[in-house]
Order: structure tokens, then C-alpha cells, then sequence
């Protein structure tokens, strides 16, 4: 088997080692077989896949070596001990350590602090492996995800009971069936959809990104796939204590998170569109902070969706059981805070307002004098910084036709145009050749990616999560509607490049790695890590971001890391120590790129299993 070069590259390659060729044929005929176990199979299947494994006898006994010179030698020595990781507690099955709840009631309740990031001291952290429920499987594929999820993935029943007569989700058997339904559409998410889409261009690819605030269990989100809209969904872990995680088992991005005291955590103008559906959110409370923050992250010429109380509370007061002074009143202030905003209102209609922001600052000159304008240079800086009661300014136009931060192409045209931000120099060391050649090697990468993992392209993965997404290239070669990407820019990265990603029409989210993120456990079903072990060197443990990567990977779920060869032998001896099955690869472009590339896959274990994490 020889491994073809690039277009226009010459030098030869000859035909891999024998016990190479077979010892990844193997690993990726296990890979295989250990995704598919997942369909409520369960123990059995593990069992017998381990049989398989043992069988492979050069699986079992091969050595691979990469070799690059004179790095570092062999990336793996075989006489380091490899620390074995033994399961957590059963009470630990959908542990979230920066959204525990008896932590989170130690905060205060004013302005929802205490549903908010409250991380665990580095002393209170678990270095254990969190365990899947007993009869956990693998989610069924897109579209019927969206419908249907496994009972034993999340077996919460409490949404069922509480929202029973708003038809949001419905217990049925051993699933759980979501009808699209909710609060604020009884006829369902489909006719919604259409009544805002009668105002709002979604139609034709002007509108591509959208926030949902306070968003259940992401119907609004689930439904926008069909006209080819991304939504960032997210809700506080609160009393309906599965909603994020019934959205991501359904296959539909969602985090954890609340609109308290700090900033959301996106770049400013990342989205086309914002919503709130009966939500619970106090728009009018603090001056009007929470519209202000909206603001920050909606692009000039965005949309702002107000559904549910107060809108139409003349109607509607009685059954609210709301005094009607008072929703008069929340729906006065929200006007006045939209029009000093420089919102222009569009639509209301029954329950329904919606607001568009203006493009540019021509149309808001009178606005500037009567706010309190927040510095430019705090615009991005948004990790774990306070809200504060000013208005996020617009770029600079130079005519009143002029969209501020430039005007975006419709999708799916813009995912690979030249963003606004990077035409403009706005983006430090980023130029419009380094884009284009980003582009083209991220397409390369992804080609060998799918070479070695063929189940990229199958409807297999749904849920991806790109670590250090840089410019967004891998989930820009990655497009389909069988999956989506969550796009990770890690606070430690050299340039901010998160608002790039917006631009091309993809979604994302500012996070730490030292930390854990805002998600249930087994919310993805492939992570990607290019670079995130030499960035975080010296930062924080290695162990401890491994351990929250095994965390957030459903069981039978991929990784493929893409690192210094060296980085990537510490990885592979952690990762044998946490039930993941590993192989490493040479870099596309030859052996003698100290770059690799790692495969590992999660072997499928649940509570009550034998608790040896020994291969």
C-alpha cells in the first residue's frame, strides 16, 4: 500500500512497513466495529470486541515507531508505566465540575451569579474517569436524532412532567420523542420558523448564525438546520436539569450558560440573528445591560426576536397571572432601551416583536450622546469579564450604505470568501494569502484525516468539537449538513481569530483548557486537538485536559490529535490509561516531519462495568 503525494509533489514515497499496513488495517477494522457496538448492545459487544483485539496479535505486539530525525527518538518508551484511571462514583455519571450544583448554591442568587462558571480549585478536581449510565448507546444519526433520543442516555424525566402540556418532550417506551413543540410555538417549530422568516431573510442564506437565549431543549435550534442556519444555543443548569444535554444528545449545539454578570463568552458582530422564547431573562433589569450585551454580539443589520411576556400583555396578562401595570411597564422599558440601542422595530404580531440593529453608525448619531460608549479594545476581551452598562460602538463606515465591519456574503458563498476582518488587516499576522493558504491546507489534512477515519463522511460523527480552531478551516472542509462543529478559540491562543470564524458562517466559543467546559458529559462524538498539548505546555496538566476530553467523548466516540511528535507520545501513554485504544500515524507530507498525528477511540464502558482500566 503506498500513500499518494500531493498534487504536484514528485519526491517518492515508497509502500509502508508490512506490520504497519496490517496493524492499521486492524486498528481501524476495531475502530470501526467498536462505533458501531454503541446500538444498545452494550457489555456483550465490548466483550467481544476486546476478544478481536486480542486476536489482532500484531496489534497487540507492534511497537510503532514515527521517525523524524533526530528529535526525540521513539515517541512512546515502552518502559515508562502507564498510570491506569479508575472510574468515578455512579454519582458522577453527568457530573459539569464548572456547573455543579452544590457548588453553584454557594454563590449569590443576584443577577443568576450563581448559575454562572464556578470552576473547582485544583485541589477539589476528579482524576477519575466519569462512567456512561447503564444502557447507554450511541445516539441515533441526523435527522432522526432530532425526534428521538435513548432514555438511557439521559434519564431525567422532570421535562416531561413539567412541560407536558407545552409538548416539549415526551417519554415514550425506552426513548424520549421531541415534537418540536414549545411554550411560544403550540403548532410547532416549523410554522414559528416561517412567521419570523416572513420578516427575516433566512431564506437565502443572509442569515446564517443565531443566538438562542434561555433555550430549553433547542427545538428553535433544532428546526433553523433546515434552512441551513446554525444556532449557539444555551440555558443554566437549573431544575430542568437536562434541557442543554437532551439538545446535544438531539445532535443540536448547545452550552451551559446564562446571561448573569459576566460577558457571554463570543467576539463582537458574531451573529445575524438573536432570540428569546418566554426565556426569562429580565431585558429591562440593570439599565438595560442584557440588550446591551445582545448588542455586542449581534452583526450591524442583525435581528433581535422577542417572544412571549411582555409582547401583547393586553391579551395575554391574565393567563401570564402578571399584574398588567406591570408587564406594561417591562415592555415601555424595552421599547426605550431598543430605540436608544438604535434599534429599528419590524414586526409585532401576537406574541411575536422583532427588532433589526442598525448597520451602521449614520443612523445613530443621536444615540452616541445620550450612552455611555464601552472602550473598543474591551470588545473581545470578554473571559470572565463583567458586563458592564455601555454600548459596544460600531466600526467606522464612510458612507450611510456602508455595512460597519463590512458586508457578508450569503452562505454557504462566505465560508471560504475572504472575511471582512481579515480584508480589512484587522486580524495581527493574518493576511488574505496566509487565509487562502490556511484554506488549502486545512482541505489537505482533512483528506488524510478521512484516508485513515472513514466514518467521517457516514453520519457517524454529529457533534464535533475543534479544540484550536484557528481560522475555522478544519470544520470550513468538514461542511455538511450530517454534522456541525463547535468551535473552540482558547484564551491562550497567540491571535484572536474567533470572529473570523463568525464571518465565514460558522459557530464557536472562547474557553480555557485548564478549565472544563460548559457541556454534559458524552456531548461529542469526535474531538480534534491540532496543537492544544504544545500551547498549553507549562499552562496547566496534561492529564487534566485528557481527563475532561474522556469526559465530554461519548463511549466508541474519536480524537484525533495533531501535535509535536514528542507532545503526542506523553498523550498516547495517558490516554492507554483511560480505556482509549490509540494509534499514531506520520504527518501526510512524510516521516521525517517532526509534526504526527494521533488516533484514539473511547472504548464503550458504563457503571457496574469491571472497574480495571488495564488493556
Amino acid at each position: 500500500m503506498a500513500i499518494k503525494g500531493n498534487p504536484g509533489d514528485n519526491r517518492s514515497r515508497g509502500p509502508l512497513p508490512i506490520f504497519v499496513v496490517v496493524g492499521l488495517c486492524c486498528f481501524f477494522y476495531l475502530l470501526g466495529a467498536w462505533q458501531r457496538s454503541g446500538f444498545g448492545k452494550g457489555d456483550s459487544i465490548a466483550l467481544q470486541m476486546t476478544k478481536k483485539a486480542e486476536d489482532c496479535s500484531i496489534l497487540s505486539n507492534l511497537e510503532y515507531e514515527t521517525h523524524h530525525g533526530d528529535q526525540s527518538g521513539m515517541v512512546d518508551d515502552p518502559k515508562l508505566e502507564v498510570k491506569q484511571f479508575e472510574p468515578c462514583g455512579e454519582q458522577y455519571v453527568d457530573y459539569t465540575p464548572c456547573h455543579d450544583q452544590m457548588r453553584a448554591m454557594t454563590f449569590p442568587r443576584e443577577n443568576m451569579n450563581y448559575r454562572e462558571r464556578h470552576c473547582p480549585p485544583e485541589e477539589e478536581k476528579l482524576h477519575c474517569l466519569i462512567p456512561a449510565p447503564k444502557g447507554y448507546v450511541t445516539p441515533f444519526q441526523w435527522p432522526k436524532s432530532r425526534d428521538y433520543v435513548p432514555f438511557a442516555n439521559a434519564p431525567h424525566k422532570s421535562l416531561t412532567v413539567e412541560k407536558a402540556v407545552q409538548n416539549w418532550v415526551q417519554y415514550e417506551g425506552n426513548l424520549f420523542r421531541f415534537p418540536g413543540g414549545g411554550t411560544q410555538f403550540p403548532h410547532g417549530a416549523d410554522a414559528y420558523i416561517d412567521q419570523l422568516a416572513s420578516v427575516i431573510p433566512m431564506d437565502n442564506g443572509t442569515v446564517r448564525t443565531a443566538l438562542d437565549t434561555g433555550c430549553g431543549v433547542a427545538s428553535w435550534g433544532a428546526y433553523l438546520f433546515k434552512k441551513n442556519v446554525i444556532a449557539m444555543s444555551f440555558a443554566p443548569r437549573d431544575s430542568h436539569e437536562a434541557q442543554v444535554q437532551f439538545a446535544l444528545e438531539r445532535g443540536v449545539p448547545a452550552v451551559i450558560g446564562v446571561l448573569g454578570t459576566i460577558k457571554l463568552p463570543f467576539p463582537s458582530r458574531a451573529f445575524d440573528m438573536a432570540h428569546c422564547s418566554r426565556c426569562l431573562i429580565p431585558w429591562a433589569a440593570n439599565g438595560g445591560i442584557y440588550m446591551m450585551e445582545v448588542d455586542r454580539v449581534l452583526r450591524p443589520g442583525g435581528y433581535w426576536i422577542l417572544s412571549g411576556p411582555p409582547i401583547n400583555w393586553r391579551t395575554n396578562y391574565q393567563s401570564w397571572q402578571r399584574p398588567k401595570e406591570e408587564l406594561e411597564e417591562e415592555q415601555r422599558m424595552i421599547e426605550e432601551i431598543a430605540e436608544f440601542l438604535c434599534w429599528e422595530k419590524k414586526y409585532e404580531k401576537g406574541e411575536i416583536a422583532i427588532w433589526r440593529k442598525r448597520v451602521n453608525n449614520e443612523y445613530c448619531s443621536e444615540r452616541d450622546s445620550r450612552v455611555t460608549l464601552c472602550e473598543s479594545s474591551k470588545s473581545e476581551n470578554v473571559w470572565y469579564k463583567k458586563m458592564e452598562a455601555c454600548v459596544t460602538p460600531y466600526p467606522e463606515t464612510r458612507n450611510s450604505d456602508e455595512v460597519a465591519g463590512g458586508e457578508l456574503k450569503p452562505f454557504p458563498e462566505r465560508l471560504n470568501a475572504i472575511p471582512p476582518r481579515i480584508a480589512s488587516g484587522s486580524v495581527p499576522g493574518v493576511s488574505v494569502e496566509s487565509f487562502q493558504e490556511d484554506n488549502k491546507l486545512w482541505k489537505k489534512h482533512v483528506k488524510a484525516y478521512k484516508r485513515v477515519n472513514k466514518f467521517l463522511d457516514t453520519g457517524r460523527y454529529r457533534n464535533i468539537l475543534d479544540m484550536n480552531a484557528g481560522l475555522g478551516s478544519f470544520a470550513a472542509a468538514l461542511e455538511s449538513p450530517k454534522l456541525w462543529v463547535m468551535n473552540v478559540m482558547p484564551t491562550k491562543a497567540e491571535s484572536d481569530t474567533l470572529g473570523v470564524l463568525y464571518e465565514r458562517g460558522l459557530i464557536g466559543i472562547y474557553h480555557d483548557w485548564c478549565e472544563a467546559f460548559s457541556t454534559y458529559p458524552r456531548t461529542y462524538d469526535l474531538i480534534h486537538a491540532n496543537g492544544v498539548f504544545s500551547l498549553y505546555k507549562d499552562k496547566c496538566n496534561v492529564e487534566d485536559i485528557l481527563l475532561e476530553m474522556d469526559r465530554i467523548l461519548r463511549p466508541e466516540g474519536a480524537v484525533i490529535f495533531r501535535d509535536h511528535a514528542d507532545i503526542l507520545g506523553q498523550v498516547k501513554r495517558i490516554a492507554t490509561g483511560m480505556r482509549w485504544k490509540t494509534k499514531m500515524v506520520d504527518n501526510e507530507d512524510g516521516p521525517l516531519i517532526p509534526e504526527k498525528v494521533l488516533f484514539a477511540v473511547k472504548r464503550y464502558w458504563v457503571v457496574g462495568d469491571n472497574n480495571s482500566t488495564a488493556l
